[in-house]
């Protein structure tokens, strides 16, 4: 910059710098080829890796990069960089891939969907305008509306696309407030603030239910507190008599529930409300009912499968994740909105980005749906996966982790050393090692940690009625029944090996 500076003004704004380090000229196509081909030689490496996870330590990654500049006084070559990038970063990031990483909702993404990324990153179109983005602007409308057909909801239903779960479920239930702040206080909490009753103001949900309900009331200054938890049954699902008590508990002490809060897939269990009766009781008593389907909605997918979710069609406001088995890249969500006009209880326009002229013309104002103004072209991805792998195909896949959930707990309860903890309801399978001395509790964390450092595999932990367990979660179509078989006979092998040391 020092050397542009002493140029002539007009002279130097006549030759704009670092012409290959952009799109846009024939300098800036060809970089842009040689580092994309860099960076999937590096992914493919990544990948092909033979374990989910090399082991390494917070300490040894952190002094990997201790004496690394992040921001030098000069650059270097691209492809300096992405090797770096390639041994010092993906060499130890988790293998998705693998059937041995089963710990959490973290999808392998589907090919189609990793070449909409690149697309998406590439464009850098901002979703919060038409000029910003007019065409992917219409693409995503297109996607939201049949993703309200999938839900089976009336015409006149709208969403947008989110960063995922949490997103969604939030503005479910800031939008539920400004509802129920309008319908029964005349107040418009976007402009005035909460009504001096909101402390009255309670959500009701199960205790099995995501902790975003309770983040999401604490955001909206409502108050964890504010949240009711529901005991559930023996299948982990929302228990309707404790609902029905509940619900008459908090009208007798004077307290105003205004969201009926379900989930279809809960973490832990896969565990699915029944949605057809928390409907029912949400129109009962004029409630706004929202329903949290991040992990279960593919299941709209599969003709075999979608009974389960039999009520979603009644809620007010879903919460959609792609980026669990619908096998998309990281982040990419949506939340559906059964009656779309109620977007106006959040919506506001700025002159510069969405005038009001704008809706009487009908161009796309899809910011005003939104949480965010700078938003990704997110709805590219399942787009481009739906249209590459059609339904019946990724219905397979949501079918297949099913099966492969209900064979593996067959497994584990046909093994001497291991308990199963819960019949599964989706692609999670909830068990225990049984040690013959020393404390489970111990143990089974200990075994769970074990496997992670010697990259053997990458399963999950986590308290089901006070006692440590295990969980596989499975998304993977990779992995098979004998290779989850193997996963527990590591379980067993760790388990048995941490019991000896403990004993001696």
């Amino acid at each position: 910059m020092n050397g542009e500076k002493s140029l002539d003004g007009e002279e130097r704004l006549d030759q704009p710098p670092l012409d290959d380090a952009f799109l846009g000229s024939d300098a800036g196509s060809a970089a842009y080829a040689a580092a994309t081909d860099a960076a999937t030689r590096a992914v493919v490496t990544a990948t092909n890796r033979a374990t989910p996870y090399s082991g390494a330590d917070p300490d040894a990654l952190r002094d990997r990069f201790a004496d690394r500049r992040v921001l030098p006084e000069s650059g270097q070559p691209v492809e300096e960089t992405l090797a770096e990038v390639t041994d010092d970063v993906l060499s130890d990031v988790v293998g998705v891939f693998d059937p041995g990483c089963v710990a959490h909702l973290q999808c392998p993404p589907t090919i189609p969907g990793l070449a909409a990324e690149v697309l998406v990153a590439g464009t850098n179109q901002s979703m919060d305008s038409f000029d910003q983005a007019p065409a992917p602007s219409v693409c995503e409308e297109r996607v939201v509306s049949e993703l309200c057909d999938l839900v089976a909801f009336p015409a006149g239903a709208d969403g947008v696309f989110t960063s995922g779960g949490t997103q969604s479920n939030f503005q479910g239930l800031l939008l539920a407030r400004a509802w129920f702040c309008r319908d029964r206080f005349d107040r418009d909490v976007q402009a005035e603030g909460l009504p001096s009753r909101a402390d009255d103001l309670r959500v009701v949900t199960s205790e099995a239910a995501h902790f975003t309900a309770a983040q999401a009331a604490a955001q909206l200054g409502l108050g964890e507190d504010c949240v009711v938890e529901v005991p559930t049954d023996d299948s982990y699902r929302m228990d309707l008599d404790a609902l029905d008590s509940t619900i008459a508990d908090l009208r007798a002490d004077g307290t105003r529930p205004f969201a009926l809060f379900g989930t279809a897939g809960t973490t832990d269990h896969g565990a699915v409300d029944p949605l057809s009766e928390l409907a029912r009781r949400a129109t009962e008593h004029d409630l706004w009912f929202h329903v949290d389907a991040a992990y279960g909605g593919a299941l709209l997918l599969s003709d075999r499968e979608r009974a389960t979710l039999d009520g979603i069609a009644q809620a007010d406001s879903v919460a959609v994740d792609f980026h669990k088995l619908f096998y998309q890249p990281i982040s990419c969500g949506a939340f559906l909105l059964r009656n779309g006009s109620r977007f106006r209880l959040q919506d506001r326009n700025a002159a510069y980005l969405n005038p009001e002229t704008d809706d009487e013309s009908g161009i796309p104002n899809l910011v005003g749906k939104s949480l965010q103004t700078t938003r990704r072209f997110d709805a590219l991805k399942p787009y481009v996966t739906f249209r590459t792998l059609g339904r019946e195909r990724l219905a397979d896949w949501v079918e297949y982790v099913v099966d492969l959930a209900t064979a593996t707990s067959a497994d584990v309860r046909d093994h001497p050393d291991l308990e199963l903890v819960c019949e599964p309801q989706l692609s999670t399978v909830l068990f225990r090692y049984r040690p013959d001395e020393g404390d489970p509790d111990e143990i089974n964390p200990a075994i769970r940690g074990r496997l992670l450092r010697d990259g053997r595999a990458v399963i999950a932990r986590t308290e089901v009625d006070g006692e440590a367990t295990l969980k596989f979660t499975l998304l993977n179509p990779r992995a098979t029944r004998s290779s989850l078989r193997g996963l527990l006979e590591s379980v067993v092998e760790y388990g048995t090996e941490i019991e000896r040391e403990r004993s001696t």
